[in-house]
């Protein structure tokens, strides 16, 4: 299943020079590799993320019982939030692997971030990610913000979307917006693209992704909508972005999803964006398209979370 891209124009050097190093250095070093050792590379790459410019306020908090980074940019509106969950296929990562990412989604949202340390698979399988989702964002209920945004990448993208149906089936206030970059809505591994995109896709291995749900699933049902938000019901969500790259093999993961909650909601938008890597906004320091990415998403939310503010 595809879309239209919503890209055109040609593809930047950077962006190719992207895929190519994906290509030969990440995609066969992560074949199979252990959890223990993916987990130790991750810890290696946080302490080689470029430090947010000078005038960022990053604080260690406490959300609701759920360790968090709080990143404040000058120009953050009052009474505005952004709630990102990180990606790593449930079982990997950190915010501080987002530090050279979360200040610009500061910038573009012109919002606070709050990027929470949920809880890790297999230690923890679900619904334990999902459960401190929903304790930090009743955290920021409790402090008052009248808008916020839930968003996150790969993984982080379909806990953004279960959390929205978990929150909507809980009768709770339901964020203004939410952004799904590259999101993994299926455990259950039915996506055409996982076949039709293995060898295009420069960065995933198809058979690294039933470790990760399985180590998540614990032997819950994959097609829970909780687990999976490709088989919930969208109606009655708020406007979501969906973006995703046109050669991952989790393109379909996003198109699907988003053509649901596009029927259930017409001012949610989906974009597939022609020969991007998987998640590829967080190449926002080499990557043109990142940046453009990023400026999108700060568009979606001054649309839909206080346009009148911006």
């Amino acid at each position: 299943m595809t879309t239209e891209p919503v890209r055109t124009q040609r593809v930047s050097l950077r962006a190719e020079l992207v895929r190519l190093g994906t290509r030969l250095i990440i995609k066969p070093a992560s074949r199979g590799r252990s959890l223990a050792a993916s987990r130790k590379t991750f810890r290696f790459m946080a302490h080689l993320a470029p430090p947010p410019p000078r005038g960022t306020k990053t604080t260690h908090i406490d959300a609701g019982g759920v360790p968090a980074e709080s990143i404040v940019r000058p120009g953050a509106l009052a009474g505005r939030h952004v709630l990102y969950l990180h990606g790593g296929g449930y079982c990997l990562g950190s915010p501080a692997n987002y530090r050279h990412f979360s200040w610009r989604i500061a910038d573009a949202a012109r919002a606070p971030v709050l990027a929470i340390t949920y809880r890790l698979a297999p230690e923890h399988p679900f619904p334990a990610a999902l459960e401190d989702a929903l304790a930090a964002y009743r955290w920021l209920l409790a402090r008052g913000v009248k808008e916020i945004v839930v968003m996150g990448e790969s993984a982080g993208g379909g806990l953004t979307l279960a959390l929205l149906m978990k929150l909507r089936d809980e009768n709770l206030p339901l964020p203004r917006a939410a952004v799904a970059i590259s999101p993994w809505t299926d455990l259950a591994l039915t996506g055409a693209s996982l076949t039709d995109n293995a060898d295009a896709d420069p960065m995933l291995n198809v058979e690294d992704l039933p470790p990760f749900a399985a180590g998540y699933l614990a032997g819950s049902d994959p097609h829970d909508p909780y687990v999976s938000p490709l088989y919930g019901d969208p109606s009655g969500l708020p406007p979501v972005l969906v973006m995703a790259g046109g050669d991952e093999i989790l393109r379909d993961d996003a198109v699907r999803m988003g053509e649901k909650l596009r029927r259930a909601n017409p001012q949610s938008d989906l974009q597939v964006w022609p020969r991007m890597v998987h998640a590829w906004p967080l190449f926002a320091t080499v990557m043109p398209e990142a940046r453009a990415a990023i400026a999108e998403i700060g568009a979606f939310v001054a649309r839909q979370a206080g346009a009148r503010d911006i």
